[in-house]
């Protein structure tokens, strides 16, 4: 059986690809550390700038210690078409009451499960990307994409 031959990746359309790849998954797989085991789980983003991701979380979830002890993170969107972007960053506590309540009141299922912005048990972190890599189907190559966007 021949392997299967993937589409050239022109490195100038590495970025939009990789945009399109988060929007079309939409669901990425978050890796944190649970000492010295990496635990895999889907979440729900509640904003995305570019590259830089909103994940919403609660204090009672065991993935809070994990974070609190190692911030070093990994997410992986995998679209429709099975190509890939895993982004490499840091996660960090969002303490800015202004942005809380714009990402609240832009979530109606945080608002709904949650009720308040002042809700003890809402945590929500920014994971900043450190590395960002884009593989097409099939590929089996990853491509960097700047983190800058271009």
């Amino acid at each position: 059986m021949p392997k299967p031959q993937p589409e050239p990746v022109d490195p100038a359309d590495v970025p939009d690809l990789a945009r399109a790849t988060i929007a079309d998954a939409r669901f990425p797989q978050l890796a944190s550390i649970d000492g010295d085991q990496p635990r895999v789980r889907p979440v729900s983003p509640v904003r995305t700038d570019g590259f830089t991701v909103y994940v919403a979380n609660l204090r009672s979830y065991h993935k809070t210690g994990e974070i609190a002890a190692n911030p070093n993170v990994e997410l992986c969107y995998m679209d429709s078409h099975h190509n890939q972007v895993r982004i490499t960053g840091i996660a960090e506590v969002i303490n800015d009451r202004a942005l809380l309540e714009e990402i609240f009141s832009e979530n109606p299922l945080l608002k709904h499960y949650l009720g308040s912005v002042d809700n003890p048990e809402l945590i929500i972190y920014r994971i900043a990307p450190t590395r960002v890599r884009y593989m097409r189907e099939w590929a089996l190559d990853y491509h960097e994409v700047p983190l800058d966007g271009h």
